[in-house]
């Protein structure tokens, strides 16, 4: 992969990082057709000073285990909420490296524009790799949206300072939202769509489960 920038020390840096490259993410549909997704975690071992990231490439749409790989390398970025692409996406990427097949859409376990500068991890990743990404988190970080429905496929817009930033999407009937936000090269809809394709029966896609498992094993 492309080392676009040197990873920072600061977080005067890595706002500026951010700020000179979200204007690179791309909001439309690029994605034509996909035949691999991936997913990609990240865990800690020794007190928070090892990262262990994990990325494991489905077949799509039967989401079938094709390749994984994990890698383990020094944490060199402190945990700060807004920051996270900096303290994860140096070791996803490694771990990247570590895998034959390229996958055509990526499933972070992070935000995408749901972001205070529009640039959490998704999106980082997905400038950095040039492959479409999509951010789908567990929990809100920011915005707000009204109630989502209870059926599964139901979605409410997530918005921030006016600006749609995402959505509140439900997987599964009757089960706790998930957070859905663009990371690079697909839009909204688009990303609604490939979550739920990628979600046939638990909340969280198969592609953030099978990553999940091999971080936390």
């Amino acid at each position: 992969m492309l080392q676009r920038h040197p990873w920072p020390q600061t977080i005067e840096e890595a706002i500026a990082i951010q700020e000179q490259l979200r204007s690179e993410v791309i909001t439309e549909n690029q994605l034509e057709t996909v035949r691999y997704v991936a997913g990609v975690d990240v865990g800690y071992d020794s007190a928070d000073e090892v990262s262990r990231a994990a990325v494991t490439v489905l077949s799509f749409p039967d989401l079938q285990l094709q390749q994984q790989a994990v890698v383990r390398s020094p944490t060199t970025f402190p945990y700060i909420p807004g920051f996270l692409s900096f303290r994860e996406v140096p070791a996803v990427l490694e771990a990247l490296e570590n895998i034959s097949l390229r996958p055509d859409l990526i499933l972070c376990d992070g935000q995408g524009l749901a972001h205070p500068r529009r640039f959490g991890l998704a999106c980082h990743l997905g400038v950095l790799t040039g492959i479409a990404t999509i951010g789908v988190a567990k929990n809100r970080f920011m915005g707000e949206h009204s109630e989502v429905g209870l059926d599964r496929g139901s979605w409410q817009p997530l918005l921030l300072e006016g600006a749609t930033v995402g959505a509140a999407l439900r997987t599964q009937t009757g089960v706790k939202p998930i957070y859905v936000s663009i990371g690079h090269k697909v839009n909204l809809i688009g990303a609604i769509e490939y979550v739920l394709r990628c979600a046939p029966k638990y909340r969280l896609p198969e592609t953030t489960r099978s990553a999940d498992q091999l971080t936390s094993g």
